[in-house]
């Protein structure tokens, strides 16, 4: 796992400063502290930090072709690179390492832009290309690994596994998109191909961008996407196999490493299929980490001790007291754009843990998307039948007017609460999953934002990033439109993020076996009573490890990695929240309206509703103003460590 960057005259061949290249190089140290290096020509730079997976000896980058003309920055891993190499030799290519980088230039010399159809695995990578006076950026499919990018007036145009490497060029334009943050409340992060910098934009996942000398940059071109058939007729017991053959194919892939490897282990379904799983197929105890939580609520760490019981791990658990809040500028920095998933917390807890006896964990993420793991998806396919059961005709107008005058009541009897029952039905599917994962929904935003912020937005909803995605999806199945958002938004933008950062400010290569591409496609063709039936989620997966793993693992309710926002807001971040929320920055900014800040935490600190999530969006947002936008100095040059200070 590295990081990248760069700088493409794309006008000319003006000279690249060494001392800028190196800046942004050693802005992204955390993600390669083993070694770093340079690419520079006229017109040209690219710079990589190194964390060293695979071919130890001889793996450095920036990597070239035979005879210098083609130049690769890559990070991630190519899978199935070791059956590529023989078929490229016999295209007569010549390999001087045994990495799956120069697998990659070697591909694009052979298969050009088309190389990527070729590749398994998670990547980010930048490839030049003088003889065509090419620049070549390409993203993997799930987006597990991040790529930003952006042109600047002057015809500069800049490339970085991170956006600090891009804001530390310093010529990027730091002003704030407001379209983006209309998506950062409703969402929690700023979904592609948007950042929170109008200059700057994430390449998409399953994207290429091939930018040339001389030509406008284009928009990215995409080369992948999952389609939901639904129309394999398999029998649960062979489709049980099947999962189990591909499961064991894609976890043997993502163990090829020459420096220690283990696993996450949470005790949820997902982590502990992936435990059990490798250690079948190792030689000695698989190593495995845990986090447990002082709040007994939060805290799943006796199922994770099960598995880890049974398969006989190198099991280390560590304790995150029920207070470990003082993160909150570290992730602010460490992410360089709002975002507000709390559990960003215990994951680089767990991250850090793991560093410290390996260099490559495998882990559980993607389940929940392929399989149909979360709870919203059983209870939006609830809310289905109800709409289903009246004409839209109907449907909608009788249940909106419901819905506009039934009052709000969150504190009578659930019996009572027809409100938000009226409104769901009154929405169509995409429109009312949208809602269900929004953070602050469209009625709180619009009592959040100023007259002024509503001004700049014109009208703007980030309920059109799930309407472009499902336009796209190509099924009506209900489960099947929804997994597919998730694929393209949360996954991508909520948990790939805060895997990535996490993991990679510790110098740990985190690997996700579920989110295989292969292995999603086929999923995709199942139907979807293999996902969810009746009240249960995950029914393939859950069935096929019954082998493996204790019933309690496999049946017990879901907890998530949460933190107690809620208590802490009312309790020890009772000031600083205040303070924060109400203070001058976010006042600086003219968005945000005032009086409904001070009812946000009033009535949660009161008790009277549970605004935490809200609350915590807002603080992430007050730290990233502080700690990024406010920062004027240039990060230092030994990554994000030192850089605290200052950006």
């Amino acid at each position: 796992m590295c990081g990248i960057t760069g700088i493409f005259d794309i006008r000319g061949r003006r000279d690249i400063e060494r001392a800028v290249l190196t800046r942004m190089n050693e802005s992204q140290h955390h993600r390669g502290p083993v070694e770093g290096g340079l690419h520079i020509e006229p017109g040209v730079g690219l710079g990589h930090r190194r964390l060293s997976i695979i071919d130890l000896s001889t793996g450095q980058q920036p990597l070239y072709n035979e005879d210098g003309t083609v130049c690769i920055v890559f990070n991630g891993e190519i899978y199935n690179y070791q059956e590529l190499i023989p078929e490229l030799k016999a295209l007569g290519h010549v390999f001087h390492t045994r990495s799956d980088t120069e697998v990659i230039v070697h591909a694009w010399e052979s298969w050009g832009e088309q190389c990527v159809q070729r590749f398994r695995g998670m990547f980010a990578f930048a490839l030049w290309d003088r003889s065509r006076q090419t620049l070549f950026l390409a993203r993997d499919r799930l987006g597990v690994k991040p790529l930003y990018y952006a042109q600047l007036q002057d015809g500069t145009f800049l490339f970085g596994s991170e956006l600090k490497s891009l804001l530390a060029h310093g010529g990027l334009d730091r002003t704030i998109d407001p379209l983006a943050v209309e998506e950062y409340f409703a969402l929690g992060y700023v979904a592609e191909p948007r950042t929170i910098f109008r200059q700057a934009r994430k390449l998409p996942p399953a994207c290429t961008l091939l930018v040339k000398r001389g030509e406008p940059v284009p928009e990215p071109r995409e080369y992948w996407d999952v389609r939901f058939t639904l129309n394999n007729p398999v029998s649960v017991e062979d489709a049980c196999a099947e999962l189990n053959r591909r499961l064991n194919e894609s976890i043997r892939l993502r163990m090829i490493a020459e420096v220690p490897l283990g696993a996450f282990l949470s005790g949820g379904v997902d982590s502990s299929a992936v435990v059990a799983l490798m250690a079948g197929m190792s030689d000695g105890p698989v190593n495995t980490c845990s986090i447990a939580f002082a709040e007994k609520a939060f805290n799943e760490s006796e199922f994770a001790q099960a598995v880890a019981d049974r398969y006989r791990t190198n099991h280390r658990v560590e304790t995150v007291e029920s207070d470990d809040f003082d993160l909150i500028d570290r992730l602010a920095r460490l992410y360089d754009e709002p975002y507000a998933d709390s559990s960003a917390i215990p994951t680089y807890r767990v991250c850090e843990l793991a560093r410290k006896h390996v260099t490559v964990a495998l882990s559980g993420d993607g389940g929940d998307e392929s399989f149909g793991g979360y709870s919203r998806y059983r209870q939006h396919l609830a809310e289905e039948l109800r709409r289903k059961a009246l004409p839209r005709a109907i449907r909608e107008p009788l249940f909106g007017f419901l819905g506009r005058v039934y009052p709000k009541a969150d504190w009578a009897p659930r019996v009572f609460r027809a409100k938000t029952t009226f409104e769901s039905l009154a929405r169509g599917p995409v429109q009312d999953y949208f809602n269900t994962v929004s953070v602050l929904r469209a009625p709180m935003r619009e009592r959040l934002f100023s007259t002024r912020f509503k001004a700049e937005i014109a009208g703007y909803d980030a309920s059109q990033v799930f309407d472009r995605h499902a336009a796209r999806a190509d099924t009506d199945d209900p489960l099947a439109l929804i997994q597919y958002l998730d694929l393209k938004t949360y996954l991508v933008g909520d948990i790939n993020t805060k895997v990535d950062r996490a993991s990679m400010a510790h110098a740990l290569e985190v690997r996700e076996p579920l989110m295989d591409h292969e292995l999603v496609e086929w999923l995709a063709t199942l139907p979807s009573s293999l996902k969810i039936r009746g009240q249960e989620g995950k029914h393939l997966l859950k069935t096929a490890m019954k082998p493996y793993l204790p019933h309690d693992v496999l049946y017990r309710p879901k907890m998530g990695f949460a933190v107690p926002l809620a208590r802490w807001f009312r309790g020890p971040l009772r000031e600083r929240v205040r303070e924060s929320l109400l203070g001058s920055r976010l006042a600086d900014t003219g968005w945000f309206n005032r009086p409904y800040l001070e009812r946000l935490i009033d009535v949660h600190q009161s008790g009277a509703q549970d605004y935490s999530a809200s609350l915590w969006s807002l603080l992430m947002f007050e730290a990233f103003l502080r700690n990024v936008l406010d920062t004027t100095q240039q990060p230092t040059v030994r990554g994000l460590e030192e850089a605290e200070v200052v950006s």
